[in-house]
């Protein structure tokens, strides 16, 4: 049996650009979610599965400081995430709002999550870079979450970026983005992906010397053949 470990060790070795190429070939176009880059550039490639936040429009109504005191709040939520998981959040792409500051991601932090992704942005920026919690998001913003949003609950499912996110699915995050690995391809991922990286390593390694695309890249059948070869 496939366990967590063993996902995140296949994976870390899989770049999302793979992995949009070996998902796209099963017929799903849309995994990676837009608007997330990388807070801080050179974070490491993180694995982990999706532990689900929604934001719906400010209502004036709800989204107020005093929400932040109710049972259903991002407070609430964070002390619900398990070591290892990856939050991503549904921020409906608004910017000027940020859904997570300093302290919320130093709790983050101290309860071992593995990253936050948001198709929205963060606050406190010099905080949050500060805790060393890897983040994803689409920028920076000083106004509060309730400025601009209204949480809603965890655990259900999401949008993130115009990508539909379960509850529990892989999600895998690099320089590129985050892209999504559906539940039912994940065991075709794991056994494809890291196959797919050391051909690509080996055609590089073909270019570097001088080798043209033709043939190469998509390989034909005599350049499949020399793959083959060098693995034996």
């Amino acid at each position: 049996m496939t366990t967590d470990k063993d996902i995140v060790s296949a994976l870390a070795r899989v770049t999302t650009a793979t992995l949009t190429t070996l998902l796209l070939k099963k017929g799903l176009r849309n995994v990676w979610m837009r608007g997330t880059r990388p807070l801080n550039a050179g974070q490491p490639r993180l694995v982990g599965r999706a532990f689900t936040l929604r934001f719906v429009p400010a209502r004036e109504d709800l989204a107020t400081p005093e929400s932040w005191a109710k049972p259903v709040s991002t407070r609430s939520a964070i002390e619900a995430m398990p070591e290892g998981c990856i939050a991503v959040a549904d921020a409906r792409g608004v910017t000027d709002a940020g859904i997570f500051g300093d302290i919320l991601c130093a709790r983050m932090v101290k309860r071992g999550v593995a990253a936050l992704i948001t198709d929205g942005v963060v606050r406190d920026v010099e905080g949050v870079l500060g805790t060393n919690l890897p983040v994803w998001c689409d920028g920076f913003a000083a106004p509060p979450s309730v400025a601009g949003l209204t949480f809603v609950g965890w655990g259900e499912p999401i949008g993130c970026g115009g990508v539909a996110v379960f509850p529990n699915d892989i999600v895998v995050a690099d320089q590129d983005g985050a892209v999504l690995i559906p539940q039912a391809l994940l065991d075709h991922v794991l056994a494809e992906g890291p196959e797919q990286e050391r051909m690509e390593a080996w055609i590089v390694n073909e270019v570097n010397n001088g080798a043209a695309l033709p043939g190469l890249y998509p390989m034909n059948a005599e350049t499949k053949a020399r793959y083959a070869a060098s693995k034996k």
